[in-house]
């Protein structure tokens, strides 16, 4: 609870951890240039060099092949390059092919041209078809073209795992390389880099605890590297020019050490909290659809939809409630829009419309959930008889 209000938005943002908090607080009392080789600025660099060896940790990556960013977004644009190199030689992909259910920054498609961006279709519960994506890799490499495949390692919709080892499989096998999204998992599952198989994965600092403006790019192995978008001073080893923002990758090295040492932990209770979660949202409406409840989720995340009432509607009434959720559709600039991952799963218009995601965190706790449970079971009674009263 924070100021009384309820917040269940964990995937969009989550809150500062505490610890988090101290180490930007501390570093902001520094003014050293990270780059600079006198003592100011040699303990601005190691706050840096601290703080990736705790984002590698998070991961298990090596903390060379962390290369901090603006955020995720960012993150995202440098890894999509069709022109990269391994080992010292160049490594040119000829297409891009990502899922159907992909976050904008990736279907955006970082620096491919949009006709060298393919799109792979996903099931009823948002996971992708392997069928397909092998089909297609099969295709491209016997037309002498490499692929760089790009899928998300959780929605942040529906809270839908991929399965990232079966994909980097099929990718491997072709010829390809693979990136995966893994903002919505770092941190809330235990995730390991070399057990995804992914080549490449991005993260955001906000999305587990950290401050906003910040993200990495990591890859398996230092060997490959990706060509900058800056160039400059050559911070980041090269990778990512401009002056570090030491605060904020303090704050993200602290926030991903905190997630780690308790991630094992949190995802359990999560888990039985998300359950309980849906089991009183299903009392209160039978006839609630929970997206995605078929496969694999994120122990964090329900996206759910009672037919004939709109998300829009609902989102509104819980925030004046007290209560801060989002909507499962699409969202820019505060606009409610259409969802692509729910109409790429398939997912009825009047259920898509409506759905509504909860997304758990750090902070949420037991009273969280009976208030939203309180605040639900008001808000269904409310938009029910106002469509009763439509109807007749």
């Amino acid at each position: 609870m924070m100021n009384g209000r309820i917040y269940l938005d964990h995937n969009a943002t989550s809150p500062l951890r505490p610890p988090a908090r101290a180490a930007m607080m501390a570093a902001l009392t520094s003014f050293g240039n990270a780059s600079s080789v006198h003592a100011e600025g040699r303990a601005a660099y190691a706050e840096v060099v601290a703080a990736r060896a705790k984002v590698a940790d998070l991961v298990g990556a090596d903390s060379k092949a962390v290369t901090f960013t603006s955020g995720a977004t960012e993150s995202v644009a440098l890894a999509l390059s069709p022109v990269l190199e391994i080992e010292g030689r160049p490594f040119r992909c000829d297409v891009l092919m990502i899922s159907a259910v992909e976050h904008p920054a990736v279907r955006a498609g970082g620096r491919f041209a949009a006709e060298e961006i393919e799109t792979i279709p996903v099931d009823r519960d948002g996971v992708i078809d392997l069928t397909v994506l092998e089909a297609a890799l099969a295709r491209h490499q016997a037309a002498g073209r490499r692929a760089l495949v790009s899928v998300m390692a959780a929605n942040n919709e529906t809270g839908t795992i991929e399965p990232l080892a079966k994909i980097a499989e099929r990718v491997h096998a072709a010829g390809g390389l693979f990136h995966t999204d893994a903002v919505q998992i770092a941190g809330r599952v235990p995730f390991d880099l070399a057990v995804s198989g992914a080549d490449l994965i991005s993260i955001s600092s906000h999305k587990l605890g950290g401050p906003q403006g910040a993200g990495a790019l990591i890859v398996r192995d230092e060997a490959i590297r990706v060509p900058p978008m800056l160039r400059g001073g050559g911070q980041e080893r090269g990778r990512r020019a401009g002056t570090e923002n030491v605060a904020a990758i303090a704050g993200f090295g602290v926030a991903a050490e905190s997630a780690a040492l308790v991630v094992a932990e949190e995802t359990g209770r999560l888990a039985g909290l998300r359950d309980r979660l849906e089991e009183g949202i299903r009392a209160i409406a039978p006839d609630t659809v929970i997206l995605g409840a078929r496969a694999p989720r994120l122990p964090n995340t329900t996206c759910f939809a009672v037919p004939g009432i709109a998300a829009e509607t609902a989102v509104i009434a819980f925030d004046l409630e007290g209560v801060a959720v989002s909507a499962g559709a699409a969202c820019s600039s505060g606009k409610v829009g259409p969802s692509e991952a729910l109409a790429a799963m398939k997912v009825p218009a009047e259920i898509a419309k409506g759905a509504v995601r909860v997304s758990l965190g750090w902070n949420t706790v037991e009273d969280d959930l009976a208030r939203f449970l309180l605040v639900w079971k008001r808000i269904h009674s409310n938009l029910a008889q106002r469509r009763s009263e439509r109807a007749a």
